[in-house]
């Protein structure tokens, strides 16, 4: 099926009116025009003074509205992901939505012991495990920084694991543009090189620019590999409202779309039509500890806001869901990613990631990912909406049953109660069935959930032959830092 909802009329929400997302845009023009942004990247600076962009001081550039009007334009409104056996898995356009978690915490709330310690290598396939097995996380991203293996090959080493460890499609990260380039070589290894990796990518890259109004020589450069392989990015402000951006949320959604918007302008200067991801993270800063707040009001008003803009750009979207500032997976953390999931797939918010985050993105909780999994099970059913027609209606059945009789025992209940959502991990037995099987907390049956996906499930194996190409990347990498001392 195409999109996840497109049988039905679905809820959504918009923050903002037409006439708010004109206002926005033209002051995040006005922001590239008289204010301008910090470009460290040579070749990119030529190549905005070429367009009739204006520098000053070397690499402070102010861009015209018209350039921008122009990038709108070029970039497709549309990014398709495959997964691992090339079939189309999302279609990131419109307001379709996607769920997935989260990349690089340092650290892992352990669901055995209830120890926070340091991510591994094998903690990173258990994590691709529970999400291959899970209907709905759509896609994977690391959710660990492994800290088993060299620092500097850490990101190689991380795509690995997940390309062994599931076909779901994927939003990586790299440390810089030789690093993307290794991880693009083994994902061509996977689907039978770079050209078939460029027409069903299988991967988006997560990019960001350094708030406020700067972009750095690497996201630069990777901006220009991903566009020169016509493979999918998202440009991603991540600023602090307060701190690396206004306070106010009009502002902070300002200064974000003029960083993206001058990310995009250019990204379709090195290639017109290149696809390209639209969405920033704005948690606004508590004064009191410095920390993002992670799921507060404003950040997910924030998110609409920009998911307003993109629609409005027609540019596939990007944000948040699934996080909490909790630092375990509690009843706050319940609380905080039930409210992010439902508001970012009302927003029509395409890729929703960080499911699972704990603790201001610092920590990840297998047993947070299965109650996610849970909770977006019911997400997407509410989003699935009403179907009115005339086997809905049940006129038939109504007859059927007639005045005071029931309807336990009609065909049409029959046919049609598995429509209803099905739960996993929520208790919907009496009390004292519930005591007998123990009392169970939420946090108990979803820790025993995960033992049991780990325990059972093995994902679909790669081909002995492109597992050995991809570990001879990896070891080529390994020699070429090692060389470098």
């Amino acid at each position: 099926m195409r999109s996840n909802y497109s049988a039905f009329q679905s809820p959504q929400f918009r923050v903002l009116s037409d006439s708010q997302v004109r206002e926005i845009h033209a002051a995040a023009c006005h922001i590239l025009e008289y204010t301008g942004v910090v470009v460290h990247h040579e070749e990119a600076v030529e190549m905005l003074k070429k367009a009739g962009g204006y520098v000053s001081g070397g690499n402070r550039v102010r861009i015209p509205a018209g350039l921008v009007e122009w990038a709108i334009r070029q970039a497709p409104s549309r990014t398709v992901l495959y997964n691992r056996d090339g079939e189309p898995a999302m279609w990131c356009e419109g307001y379709n939505v996607y769920f997935g978690v989260g990349s690089d915490c340092p650290y892992l709330l352990d669901h055995n012991t209830g120890e926070r310690r340091p991510f591994a290598t094998q903690d990173v396939a258990n994590g691709m495990t529970l999400c291959d097995f899970l209907p709905h996380i759509d896609f994977v991203m690391s959710m660990g920084i492994i800290s088993d293996v060299p620092k500097e090959v850490t990101y190689q080493h991380e795509f690995a694991v997940m390309i062994k460890n599931t076909k779901k499609p994927m939003v990586i990260t790299a440390a810089d543009g030789e690093c993307l380039n290794d991880i693009i070589d083994m994902a061509a290894a996977v689907v039978g090189g770079r050209q078939a990796l460029s027409s069903r990518p299988l991967f988006c890259l997560y990019d960001e620019p350094s708030s406020p109004l700067q972009h750095s020589f690497t996201a630069i450069e990777k901006l220009f590999i991903m566009a020169e392989n016509n493979l999918p990015v998202n440009y991603s402000p991540g600023a602090m409202a307060g701190a690396t951006c206004p306070v106010t949320m009009a502002g902070a959604i300002a200064q974000a779309a003029a960083e993206i918007l001058s990310g995009l302008v250019i990204h379709q200067l090195r290639k017109p039509g290149a696809p390209f991801v639209f969405g920033a993270g704005m948690s606004p800063i508590d004064m009191s500890s410095t920390q993002p707040t992670y799921s507060a009001p404003e950040a997910i008003l924030a998110q609409a806001g920009l998911c307003d803009l993109a629609h409005h750009y027609n540019l596939p979207t990007w944000g948040f869901g699934g996080c909490s500032s909790s630092k375990v997976a509690d009843q706050q953390a319940s609380i905080e990613a039930a409210t992010y999931n439902l508001m970012s797939a009302m927003m029509g918010c395409n890729i929703v990631h960080d499911v699972a985050y704990l603790e201001f993105g610092k920590t990840n909780s297998f047993e947070m990912l299965v109650i996610n999994n849970e909770i977006i099970g019911q997400v997407k059913r509410i989003m699935g909406g009403i179907t009115v027609d005339r086997e809905h209606l049940a006129l038939d059945a109504i007859h059927r049953v007639g005045p005071g009789g029931h309807f336990l025992g009609d065909e049409h209940t029959f046919k049609h109660f598995r429509e209803n959502w099905q739960p996993k991990l929520t208790d919907r037995r009496t009390y004292e069935a519930w005591a007998e099987d123990g009392k169970k907390t939420m946090g108990d049956r979803a820790k025993e959930y995960v033992n049991f996906i780990l325990e059972n499930h093995r994902p679909q194996a790669l081909p002995e032959s492109v597992v050995c190409e991809l570990d001879g990347i990896l070891a080529s990498v390994e020699k070429r830092y090692a060389q470098r001392g």
